[in-house]
């Protein structure tokens, strides 16, 4: 049984710095990770977590547990640095799917 998302279909690499709150100068960050994903940039509508909705460009699949907060900043493969807008934790205990973090980007 599949319990994980395999990584073979991770293709693409990441940069994720995780948002970890507002400081005296802006937001902070916490240390830059790169870790594997699979990436699909399309533009649609989500609501954010603050119930605003939001237009993402891209989204992010990647292992379960990623520690990516909404207004984390993410690197695409490409190079594009955008903000995470929510995150989303996929399982299915005792059915054959893998588990996995879903990363809606802006």
């Amino acid at each position: 049984m599949v319990t994980r998302v395999p990584p073979s279909l991770l293709r693409h690499r990441i940069g994720v710095e995780p948002y970890l709150g507002d400081g005296a100068y802006g937001p902070t960050y916490g240390p830059y990770v790169e870790v594997p994903a699979l990436v699909g940039e399309a533009v649609r509508m989500v609501r954010a977590p603050d119930g605003r909705t939001v237009t993402s460009t891209a989204q992010v699949i990647a292992a379960p547990g990623l520690d990516c907060p909404p207004g984390s900043r993410v690197t695409l493969p490409r190079g594009r640095v955008t903000t995470a807008i929510s995150l989303a934790e996929h399982t299915a205990p005792g059915l054959p799917v893998p588990a996995s973090t879903e990363v809606v980007c802006e």
